[in-house]
């Protein structure tokens, strides 16, 4: 009885070192929630975009970020997000190419993940908030330098991708409330489709079209370039004023340059670390919202800030810096 006890003892300890060696052996590092950022296109803004949503990645270990860029179109954004949600991202950043026209969309993609705007706005989704910048203040310090640049006003056609992309309405908005009754006169909003040689088309048709034209203010980050190639190849450096949004490095380079007189800068790399650190809030953590810092009003402003000439290339370096992160 005694040897039966024994080795039955054995037995019972074997197996729970086999079952002991087989759970460690078996044991797997845990999943990473997959939370996504969508562009509306392809640009350097979005880049450094990219870099703060890598520095998240890194900084919280239990997080898989993935860009992805659009094309301009909303039929692109919905097949990126569809594919995302069919691979089980939990978090959607998105910069919605239509504010109306992608309300169900949003609404839909929200039943599914937590859905937050960044850039650009579609207020009456079912977003969770929007992260971004003020976009009709941000057009009044558009306005306000065109009027520093323009003191006895004038002439000047506004540029922009999608006119009826949130962000284009609010900042057209801001820029004509700013002039209003300051002699600049805005001949009209001209659309390009985020095609950046149909912008610098655009350009050279107004030129050519109004040969008084006192400026040309580009409303997206790839304007003010194509602009500027416009003026450059009419021989119209310092005759033709141009302003910008965003801190492409041609437009940075131009300022310095005395070539385009200056820029509203939003903070981009901000979106980007701040919108995965939220949906990581909001995934992970299984916080509310108002738990995660959104407000009542549910939006989230990031601030803005001008730059003119002896400002550009030191904002550059700091554009650069942000760039070369994402290998690193």
């Amino acid at each position: 009885m005694r040897i039966l006890t024994s080795l039955l003892l054995a037995l019972s300890l074997g197996f729970a070192g086999c079952s002991k060696s087989s759970d460690s052996a078996g044991a797997k590092t845990p999943a990473k929630t997959k939370l996504s950022f969508i562009t509306n296109v392809s640009a350097d803004f979005w880049v450094y975009a990219e870099a703060g949503a890598r520095a998240a990645e890194r900084e919280f270990d239990d997080i898989e970020v993935i860009f992805r860029s659009g094309d301009g179109t909303t039929t692109k954004q919905k097949q990126i997000v569809d594919d995302l949600l069919a691979a089980g991202v939990k978090g959607i950043a998105i910069s919605p190419t239509s504010a109306t026209n992608q309300i169900r969309m949003i609404n839909d993609w929200a039943t599914d993940a937590h859905v937050i705007c960044v850039d650009s706005d579609s207020p009456e989704s079912n977003r969770i908030t929007y992260l971004g910048t003020d976009n009709i203040a941000a057009g009044r310090q558009l306005g306000e330098l065109a009027k520093e640049a323009l003191p006895n006003g004038g002439k000047v056609m506004v540029f922009v991708g999608i006119k009826d992309q949130q962000n284009a309405i609010e900042r057209f908005q801001g820029f004509k409330e700013a002039t209003a009754g300051s002699g600049i006169e805005v001949i009209d909003l001209r659309t390009d489709g985020a095609d950046a040689a149909k912008a610098r088309a655009n350009a050279e048709d107004t030129l050519t079209a109004h040969p008084d034209i006192a400026a040309l203010v580009g409303l997206w980050s790839y304007n003010a370039p194509a602009c500027l190639e416009a003026v450059k190849a009419a021989g119209l450096i310092g005759k033709v004023k141009i302003l910008s949004f965003d801190e492409a490095p041609k437009t940075l380079e131009a300022i310095d340059a005395g070539e385009i007189y200056g820029t509203i800068v939003q903070d981009p790399y901000t979106f980007g670390y701040d919108s995965m650190a939220l949906l990581r809030d909001l995934a992970v953590e299984g916080k509310s919202p108002s738990e995660a810092g959104v407000p009542a009003s549910k939006i989230i402003y990031v601030p803005t800030k001008v730059l003119r000439q002896g400002e550009g290339l030191a904002y550059k370096e700091q554009c650069d810096a942000w760039k070369a992160s994402i290998s690193n």
